[in-house]
Formats: C-alpha cells, sequence, structure tokens
C-alpha cells in the first residue's frame, strides 16, 4: 500500500487524538493524519500510526512500526498522553488505491472509540459517514454492544438451559440433567483431562 506525501496543513502537539479526528471531521479532510505519541520517543520507542481520512471521515488506519492495518493496527497506537499530530492534505483520487485494501480499513467511527475513547465523537463521525459504511459501523458496534451485554448473553444461555430441560422431560431423559449448575462436580473436567491422557498414552 503505498500513500502519496500530502501537502502538510499543520504539526502540532495534542493532549489527546479526540480534538485531532474532531478538527479533521468539521473540515472535511481528505488525507491522512500521522500521529506519534510522544510517550514513546522519551522512552525511545518508535510508535507511529497513519489514519486516512475522505472528506473529514476515517478509512484506513495502519502502524507503521509493526506493519499492522485496521482496528489491530489503531490499537499498536492508542496511547494516552500527548501525541504529535500532522495533517496532511491529499486528493481522494491519489488515495483510492490504498483505501481499496480491505485489511487496512476500520469502521468510521472506531478511531475515535480506539484512539480517544470518545463515543459521542464515533456517533458523530458514524452520522457524517456515506450510507454503505454507516451500515458497516452500526453492524460492527452492534456485535460489540451485544458482546459486552454479560445479562444478555446469560438470558441466551438461560433460555437454552430451560429449553434442553423441556426436550429432555418430553424424551423421558430428566435424570440425565441436573438441576442446576451447582450440582456439576468441579473435578469432572480435571477427571475427564486424566482419562485423554490415559488414552494418548496407550
Amino acid at each position: 500500500m503505498r500513500i502519496p506525501r500530502g501537502e502538510l496543513r499543520r504539526s502540532r502537539v495534542v493532549d489527546d487524538a479526540a480534538a485531532v479526528l474532531r478538527t479533521v471531521l468539521d473540515e472535511e479532510l481528505t488525507g491522512y493524519v500521522v500521529f506519534e505519541p510522544q510517550d514513546a520517543l522519551l522512552l525511545g520507542e518508535a510508535t507511529r500510526g497513519v489514519v486516512t481520512f475522505e472528506d473529514g471521515v476515517p478509512v484506513l488506519a495502519y502502524d507503521t512500526e509493526r506493519e499492522v492495518g485496521g482496528r489491530d493496527g489503531l490499537e499498536g497506537f492508542a496511547v494516552t498522553g500527548p501525541t504529535r499530530a500532522a495533517v496532511h492534505a491529499v486528493d481522494a483520487d491519489a488515495l483510492a488505491d490504498a483505501h481499496e485494501v480491505e485489511a487496512f480499513r476500520v469502521p468510521p467511527g472506531e478511531p475515535a472509540r480506539v484512539l480517544a475513547g470518545d463515543e459521542r465523537l464515533a456517533a458523530k463521525t458514524l452520522d457524517a459517514a456515506p450510507d454503505a459504511r454507516r451500515e458497516e459501523g452500526r453492524d460492527q458496534s452492534a456485535v460489540e454492544s451485544f458482546l459486552a451485554d454479560a445479562d444478555a448473553i446469560e438470558e441466551i444461555r438461560s433460555e437454552a438451559r430451560e429449553e434442553a430441560r423441556a426436550r429432555a422431560s418430553e424424551w423421558g431423559l430428566d435424570d440425565v440433567l441436573a438441576d442446576d449448575a451447582g450440582d456439576a462436580n468441579p473435578g469432572d473436567d480435571a477427571d475427564a483431562a486424566a482419562i485423554d491422557a490415559g488414552s494418548d498414552s496407550r
């Protein structure tokens, strides 16, 4: 992937990435921002990341030191503390080929969420994105929200247990299922492991 050198608009140290992402969104920048955490420089480490934008909405993220893109790339330079942000403008046509690299693409609100921990800015960015990318971001956010909802997951597990009990009763297998999870023998897994190990040794 090649990103052409753009016109440097500004380069400054900011307290966090949110201010930069907010300004780029408001300006509807097409180009890229190079993020360079200052704490890493003080420790003698090389940490640098690039996020590209189209009309102010993030498209790609890439960790130049680890050579990793996408969300994993974002996490490589998502650090707290002062960060130097260099904002560059580039023609959309010059970024077209790079923006086709699916492995490096990120949902519109992901940089705000990962780099700045700013859900409000993430939502604002998502709303500013084209329709197709807006759905892409919402789909991922919905999955993440669901996985973070322990109550919802437990409710599904509970419903599955109830259905299993109903089926067992229907088939005359009531004695097979324990009345609750507490009836399980904590040593069962260890015994099973021992059996497996014994089988392997034969």
